[in-house]
């Protein structure tokens, strides 16, 4: 875990071709967010396997097969964590993931990735990321069998452009931001976000008077798309005395027909009341997309008439007060909840759903009704 500019990926290139070069490595797998990120910067970037390669140890790099090839015969394969299924099945002996921070699915990549490293003697993993409190990197950090190693921005400076480094340790240098991405600690709330994590408790849930299932949509649905918000809550009690459970978070990539089947699921698993969609940015989809699935399902479609953090204060306040209790450890949701500012430039699509869920239940977010 290292700051930016530290030359992390230039760190795991050079692990790798050595790992390959000694012989110690014949199988490797190679993980990044995205099959572009995996060949920009992991095997064709300017510190990438290519380029600190000698010219009698370079790899057939075959785009087509997803492979390298190094000429003592070890062969590496390319995988991204947008499709996680991929890493089924497929051996190693040595791996390695690029930026595990920004993974589309940390947790389902990692898993099967491990899986997979089963051959020889001592298979191993290097991670290179700069640091971010998600639970899998937190989960990994914890590890017995992880050695950490950190650096900072500042280590590499001489290798830096001026401008560049100026540039961002002057917007950075000081704040809990810089903290992270340049001096690389891992900092497991962000000062400024509205939710702490003394501030979950869990437990059963009683008989409940209401349940609802809330959707955020995506605008788009590929594979670099943002998620789908799908939770469910549900209250028991009256006025002040009025009490609140999350009861699953069924959020993902999806597609507007899996998603819409995902929440007719949720609402049927639940016995819920109503389902309810925020229609700012996917308009008439939801209601056709459920209507599809479900055509006799309650739905109703709300409109946001306050920016993300207004409409979440009142959210948070219940959580101040107690009054909101997950009926287990929700990682994702609660990662997302204590790390989201104001500046973020993530989508928090989970906490949307949960704010339109609570709200919906408490009546405490002014809603416009479409």
């Amino acid at each position: 875990m290292a700051g930016r500019g530290f030359g992390k990926t230039r760190s795991g290139a050079e692990f790798i071709c050595e790992e390959v070069k000694a012989g110690r490595a014949g199988r490797v797998h190679l993980v990044a967010k995205t099959p572009a990120d995996a060949r920009d910067v992991m095997i064709e970037g300017e510190s990438g396997i290519l380029s600190v390669s000698p010219p009698w140890f370079k790899p057939l790099y075959e785009p087509s097969k997803r492979s390298l090839t190094w000429p003592n015969g070890a062969k590496a394969l390319i995988f991204s964590s947008a499709e996680p299924d991929q890493l089924r099945g497929p051996q190693s002996d040595l791996a390695w993931g690029d930026e595990i921070r920004t993974w589309k699915y940390p947790t389902e990549t990692w898993d099967n990735l491990m899986f997979g490293l089963r051959l020889g003697k001592t298979p191993r993993c290097v991670g290179t990321t700069t640091p971010s409190p998600i639970s899998l990197i937190k989960r990994i950090v914890a590890e017995d069998t992880t050695v950490v190693t950190r650096g900072s921005t500042y280590d590499n400076r001489a290798n830096l452009a001026k401008a560049f480094f100026s540039m961002i340790t002057g917007k950075y240098e000081g704040t809990t931001l810089g903290r992270q991405e340049l001096h690389a600690e891992l900092i497991d709330e962000m000062p400024g976000a509205l939710w702490r994590r003394a501030m979950f408790q869990y437990g059963p849930p009683p008989v409940l008077n209401r349940v609802i299932v809330a959707i955020d949509p995506a605008v788009t649905s590929h594979k670099d798309s943002d998620e789908t918000g799908i939770i469910v809550a549900g209250s028991t009690g009256q006025g002040v005395d009025r009490r609140y459970w999350v009861l699953s978070d069924g959020s993902g990539r999806m597609s507007p027909d899996t998603w819409a089947r995902e929440a007719v699921a949720q609402y049927k698993r639940f016995a819920a009341n109503k389902i309810i969609g925020e229609v700012n940015n996917g308009g008439d989809l939801v209601a056709t997309v459920i209507r599809t699935v479900a055509p006799d399902i309650p739905y109703k479609a709300v409109h946001a008439s306050h920016g993300k953090r207004a409409r979440a204060e009142p959210i948070a306040a219940l959580y101040e007060q107690k009054k909101v209790t997950h009926t287990r450890q929700f990682n994702d949701l609660e990662d997302q909840m204590v790390t989201w500012t104001a500046e973020s430039d993530e989508s928090p699509d989970r906490i949307d759903a949960l704010v339109w869920a609570l709200s919906e239940l408490s009546g405490s977010t002014p809603l416009l009704m479409a």
